[in-house]
């Protein structure tokens, strides 16, 4: 059995990128750990927030609700604010995650990863994807607080498969709906979203998980923009876009290999 600590910008990107590993981890007997960097307080407000409830509280329970799909064993959280995106005044508050000091901000993870005796650590691809600065900061967090970990764990690194990506948006305007979005075009960063297949090192098969993971991105039910358009999308669509979770592995040579990566290195 393995321990795996999955480092998340905000509640809500682990149903997108990595419920099906997470799901099908926990399945398997494998301890699942997630940490979010942030309290997703600039993400969407709900209409339907009760009186004195507030948006950070709402994420906290939805991701909450997330883990008991997935079959998480621990939530934690390091501290900081959603940063908001790139240029955003936010991104230089106090207590924004982006602009937090790189060793206390990987000392935070660094004390769960030996906490737990973690054997994999997951973070970010080197711009998080999609350029967001929380996705973008997560990269070195997870890289120095593996470093700062008195037990070093394996590092993956999620990403999106580009390529596959557009394959699915086109299959779901085939399908009739409207999908304007190009992952090849300039993402928050200015670069495009993911990484292309021949870059990717790690598929994981999680088309056993795939109703988890619909499930874990209901759970987010509050970020109504990015959850409706993931779910809305048709269950063939669906499952060839979401049917495998890709990752990046610093230091092994490309070359795409279906398996499964969470063991610890000999």
């Amino acid at each position: 059995m393995a321990t795996i600590v999955f480092l998340h910008a905000h509640p809500d990107d682990e149903a997108s990128s990595t419920s099906g590993s997470m799901t099908r981890a926990s399945q398997q007997g494998d301890r699942v750990v997630v940490v979010y960097a942030t309290n997703g307080c600039h993400g969407e407000v709900p209409e339907d927030l009760a009186e004195g409830e507030t948006l950070v509280e709402r994420r906290r329970a939805e991701a909450e609700a997330s883990a008991r799909v997935t079959g998480t064993a621990r939530v934690e959280w390091l501290g900081y604010d959603d940063s908001g995106m790139t240029g955003w005044e936010s991104n230089t508050v106090p207590g924004a995650f982006c602009s937090a000091d790189l060793d206390e901000a990987a000392g935070r993870l660094a004390r769960i990863l030996d906490e737990e005796q973690a054997d994999v650590l997951v973070g970010y691809d080197w711009h998080g994807n999609y350029g967001h600065p929380d996705h973008v900061k997560v990269h070195p967090v997870a890289y120095r607080a593996a470093q700062l970990a008195e037990r070093r764990p394996r590092v993956l690194e999620v990403t999106t498969n580009r390529d596959l990506f557009a394959r699915t948006m086109g299959a779901a305007r085939e399908a009739g709906m409207e999908m304007d979005f190009d992952p090849s075009g300039p993402a928050d960063d200015g670069n495009p979203m993911g990484t292309p297949e021949q870059e990717i090192h790690w598929a994981v098969d999680v088309t056993g998980q795939l109703v988890a993971k619909r499930e874990a991105l209901l759970c987010h039910a509050s970020q109504t923009t990015d959850i409706g358009m993931l779910t809305s999308i048709p269950a063939e669509a669906f499952e060839v876009g979401f049917g495998r979770e890709f990752y990046r592995e610093h230091g092994r040579p490309n070359g795409l290999q279906e398996g499964w990566p969470f063991t610890p290195l000999d």
